[in-house]
């Protein structure tokens, strides 16, 4: 398997639409949220750019899978900016690849997060899920 080169880089970029806003997150009436773009999104933007970085590393059957994050959220964004997230390679730490991500729109840095990351067979994943679901299921 080959590594990342440590400290290499890798982005993914998003235009804020209103399915990308916290308001868009509710679910029932009671719940309410402002219109602007979600924590929840801005971690999946940081996750898909560190994952682009793990891609080379993958062999077939293999994906990479967030394993923790610790993300701080600091500016809000309107709908319609432009949200980068730069995923920088920090190294191992065991089986696990470590990140440090970046996401900013036009007026500058909104948020950043450590992030692991770990590569797993998708099959035995699914695998996995499928047997957790029916186990619950079986014990009702």
């Amino acid at each position: 398997m080959t590594e990342p080169i440590l400290d290499s880089t890798a982005t993914a970029e998003l235009v804020i639409s209103a399915s990308d806003l916290a308001s868009a997150l509710r679910l029932d009436s009671n719940d309410a949220f402002p219109a602007v773009f979600a924590t929840a999104r801005m971690v999946a933007l940081m996750e898909i750019a560190s994952a682009r970085l793990l891609q080379p590393c993958l062999a077939g059957g293999q994906l990479s899978v967030g394993v923790s994050i610790e993300v701080t959220h600091t500016a809000p964004t309107p709908p319609g900016a432009t949200v980068t997230a730069t995923a920088r390679y920090l190294g191992r730490d065991g089986k696990l690849f470590r990140f440090e991500i970046v996401a900013s729109d036009a007026g500058g840095e909104i948020g950043r997060a450590s992030h692991k990351r770990a590569i797993v067979d998708v099959a035995r994943l699914q695998s996995s899920a499928s047997r957790r679901v029916a186990a619950s299921t079986d014990s009702q």
